[in-house]
């Protein structure tokens, strides 16, 4: 599978890159708000309860009432994957006079059947748009790189993000890719142990801080594999393994967690990035989608 012909980059980059305006940062803030240190955790409650006023502060006034450095602001900004303090205070603008309509509305005991069906639906579309906001093309492109300049691929996940990763192996298969998801957690570090240079490792793991995924990633990286890891927006202990990172984004409400609202987006995350893989080498993948399709026509009636 190894293809070292040069490639397009993406002529486009993140919005958070280039110093656009963000639609989430509100989201953004509560996403990670769990992994902030006291000063970020003050910046952030206060923010929150204050978005009109801080709109109209200097770095200077938000450092002064929230009790903390000016520096302080400046790495939560960036905590954020904001370029600054600048786009902090477009971005938030944007929400105080368009506000953003949450509806990762919590299910209520009275729900009916109608109302549960549009607060779940509602739910997983924000989660598509808050994940396309952190979604950065230059990671997608770079992952695809990995991934073709591999002989093969693994991929693990557990818990609920083991059926992603299966499904991850069968659409890599179909375009002709050598992939192989390993979900169980000892297989997986006896695999991830024996990898070397010529594997690329793509690791799925919302929370970020399973210890069975975390450590298959290290003791892959540590082999000399390529890791790719698809993970939440937070900051997590399984990035300091990655070589690439593809961000999800997903709120948790009482009865939907984060690990069933981000199944949606790992799985839109997965397409983007097996659609740039198959666009990466058009007509292998088009052939061998054909010869697939053909094998799997003897199983139809």
């Amino acid at each position: 599978m190894t293809d070292h012909r040069k490639t397009k980059k993406p002529s486009s980059r993140s919005q958070s890159a280039n110093g656009g305006v963000v639609e989430n940062v509100t989201t953004r803030i509560r996403v990670k708000q769990k992994t902030f240190g006291p000063s970020a955790n003050a910046i952030a409650n206060y923010v929150l309860e204050n978005s009109s006023e801080v709109v109209g502060m200097s770095v200077t006034e938000l450092a002064s009432a929230t009790g903390v450095s000016e520096g302080s602001v400046i790495n939560f900004c960036r905590q954020l994957d904001l370029t600054g303090f600048q786009q902090f205070k477009l971005s938030l603008a944007q929400e105080v006079v368009q506000p953003v309509q949450y509806i990762h509305e919590d299910l209520q005991r009275d729900d009916d059947a109608s109302t549960v069906c549009r607060k779940m639906f509602h739910s997983g579309m924000q989660a598509l748009r808050d994940t396309l906001s952190v979604l950065d093309p230059q990671a997608v492109h770079e992952a695809v790189q990995i991934v073709r300049q591999a002989r093969r691929v693994e991929i693990y996940g557990i818990g609920s993000s083991a059926p992603i990763a299966e499904d991850a192996q069968y659409r890599m298969l179909r375009i002709g890719i050598e992939a192989k998801a390993v979900v169980d957690s000892h297989v997986q570090a006896i695999s991830a142990s024996r990898t070397n240079s010529d594997v690329a490792v793509l690791t799925i793991s919302h929370s970020g801080a399973t210890h069975e995924t975390v450590t298959a990633t290290q003791l892959a990286k540590e082999a000399g594999a390529k890791t790719i890891v698809i993970t939440n927006f937070a900051r997590s202990p399984i990035q300091a393994f990655a070589d690439v990172k593809l961000f999800t984004m997903a709120r948790e409400t009482k009865f939907r967690t984060e690990a069933m609202t981000s199944r949606i987006a790992q799985l839109c995350v997965l397409d983007a990035f097996i659609a740039n893989l198959a666009l990466a080498d058009y007509d292998h993948s088009i052939d061998t989608l054909q010869q697939t399709f053909e094998v799997l026509s003897i199983k139809r009636f």
